[in-house]
């Protein structure tokens, strides 16, 4: 059958061929600085000493676990795994934490500061704030019974911030499918990557102002129509008014919300996603591939858990080359050293 010159798949096709010649001239591939052993004899105690931080935080608040991933997340999307989203705002520095999709919705840099201060005491001007952040993400997910993987470490603390990239490399709430495909493989993250990576939400809470559009647009069209349907609808109508509450929250896994698993892809499944970048993944008429993989990771958490830990590890590794030249090790996460 012909396709017509106007037709969305061929766009579509093109755009994406477009951005993936984009991807494999990126300068965001794994960088053979990182290792595994870095911190050996510099400062052998750091895994634990975060591992331990985390435990504390987690298990007395483990909305904390999604939090510290979403960090990171935020991170990497903005000139690389740099430390950039922890720096506050000065006279001289624009940060991060004030852009569009960062503010009221990052949270737990106080529990940054307080590993950072403890490593501070124990190696002092040795461990970056990126790799604490990246180590942090790590356990984040493993004490919510997610996946463990080992976490190649060396990365240096960027001196400036990203206010601007961070408007516009972050995907956002109401993406469509083809601009968050082309923002992960602008970084250098494949398709698989991006369905792998956004089961995160399994984990953490929305606010209203992100999913109001959703629940009150097409969630019907997309849910099936049954009586938990009609309850969950309801349920997110009753936190979310048409207006108002902007700041309310509610699970965007809403079956196992303090749980890493893969009820999140059932979800979607179900039409019932809560975020419209999300749900896009299984229903836009372009998903040829992503519809494919949310099946897949539904039925096989086990092959969910390794492409998340694989997909981490990647992600993890986008670099700034300006901090592999220029950068630092942070005393305070929240300031460039003077």
């Amino acid at each position: 059958m012909a396709v017509s010159s106007n037709s969305p798949l061929l766009h579509y096709l093109g755009l994406i061929s477009v951005i993936i010649s984009i991807f494999y001239t990126s300068s965001n591939a794994a960088e053979p600085y990182l290792s595994l052993d870095y911190y050996s004899s510099s400062c052998p105690s750091v895994l634990e000493t975060i591992r331990s931080e985390m435990e504390c935080a987690v298990y007395s608040n483990p909305r904390d676990a999604a939090s510290i991933l979403r960090l990171h997340f935020h991170d990497c999307f903005v000139q690389g795994c740099d430390g950039s989203i922890l720096l506050d705002d000065t006279i001289t520095l624009q940060g991060e934490k004030e852009a569009s999709p960062n503010v009221n919705s990052l949270r737990s840099f106080e529990l940054v500061d307080r590993i950072k201060n403890k490593l501070e005491s124990e190696c002092p001007g040795i461990v970056s704030c990126a790799d604490l952040l990246t180590i942090a993400a790590r356990d984040a997910v493993l004490l919510v019974g997610g996946p463990y993987w080992d976490v190649p470490l060396g990365r240096k603390d960027s001196k400036s911030a990203g206010f601007a990239l961070a408007n516009t490399n972050l995907p956002t709430p109401e993406e469509s499918l083809v601009n968050l495909i082309s923002k992960f493989l602008y970084q250098g993250l494949s398709v698989t990557d991006m369905v792998a990576l956004v089961g995160a939400h399994t984990v953490g809470l929305a606010r209203c102002v992100n999913f109001r559009e959703r629940i009150y647009g097409d969630f019907l069209a997309t849910a099936e129509k049954d009586p938990i349907t009609e309850t969950d609808l309801n349920n997110l109508k009753s936190v979310c008014p048409v207006t108002g509450e902007d700041d309310n929250t509610y699970p965007m896994d809403y079956f196992t919300p303090n749980l890493f698993d893969n009820s999140f892809y059932h979800q979607l499944l179900r039409g019932e996603g809560l975020l419209n970048s999300d749900q896009e993944m299984y229903s836009s008429m372009l998903g040829f591939e992503t519809k494919d993989l949310v099946r897949k990771y539904a039925e096989d958490s086990i092959a969910f858990f390794q492409q998340f830990s694989d997909s981490m590890v990647k992600m993890g590794n986008i670099t700034n080359p300006e901090s592999l030249t220029d950068g630092e090790v942070r005393k305070n996460c929240r300031f460039v050293n003077t």
